[in-house]
């Protein structure tokens, strides 16, 4: 039988983690590789991968966004909403995080069409951006119709799970602000068991509250097709304690 361990460490001294899901499409547009080569280094907030910044060391964040709020947006997608609360928001500083290199290329073209400067890009795994945001950095984040992984064998593959949560809560201010938008009903019901134990409160006090979309939300596309697919979506909204 073969064997299925993995090495604690990678030789860059990187812990193993584990990654599911994918990096990239069988095929990229012409276009969009233009715009990776382009755009996505001048985008970057800083050395965050592990062979780039082996010690850990922490972003400068005020440096990289004038001491400005600082948000986040955990798996972009195409990068419509990101883009969109960067437009209403430009004494904000916000970061994107998204392994999806063809969303990636996607979301660059969103951002010189709405020539917003208030943005950066990581394009890979947000545990990896965990580990050098400074602590009590964020006072928001947006986790928006994250992968559902709906077989009951794949859920620790969630990115709701501890894994995630623990080292997201490490890097929020107290009384930061976690959204959650999904339109399935296992995922809500995980979310909410899995979320307070991270040290957050729900913030929900009557139906309306996890049935509308918060003032300020831009439908994706993905909402969209869940809608005409007959799916309900869920606004989740919580706060750091």
């Amino acid at each position: 039988m073969p064997d299925k361990t993995h090495p604690k460490t990678h030789p860059s001294g990187a812990p193993w983690r584990n990654f599911y899901g994918r990096r990239k499409s069988h095929h990229m547009k012409d276009s969009q590789q233009r715009l990776i080569e382009a755009d996505l280094e001048g985008l970057s907030p800083g050395p965050v991968d592990w062979e780039a910044n082996p010690d850990r060391l922490p972003l400068d964040i005020d440096a990289l966004f004038g001491g400005r709020e600082l948000w986040l947006e955990v798996g972009f997608g195409g990068g419509e909403h990101l883009v969109h609360q960067a437009a209403a928001n430009p004494d904000v500083g916000l970061i994107g995080c998204e392994p999806y290199i063809n969303g990636v290329a996607m979301l660059l073209a969103k951002i010189r069409d709405a020539g917003v400067d208030n943005l950066r890009v990581h394009p890979g795994d947000a545990r990896d951006l965990f580990d050098v945001l400074p602590e009590a950095s964020l006072s928001r984040v947006f986790l928006l119709y994250p992968d559902p992984w709906p077989k009951k064998r794949h859920h620790r593959r969630r990115f709701v799970t501890q894994e995630h949560l623990e080292p997201l809560a490490r890097v929020m201010t107290p009384g930061a602000i976690l959204r959650v938008a999904t339109d399935i009903p296992d995922y809500v019901r995980q979310t909410l068991q899995e979320v307070p134990k991270a040290g957050f409160d729900w913030l929900a006090e009557r139906p309306r509250d996890w049935r509308e979309p918060w003032g300020d939300w831009l439908s994706t596309r993905y909402e969209q097709k869940a809608l005409r697919e007959g799916r309900v979506p869920h606004y989740l909204a919580f706060r750091k304690t």
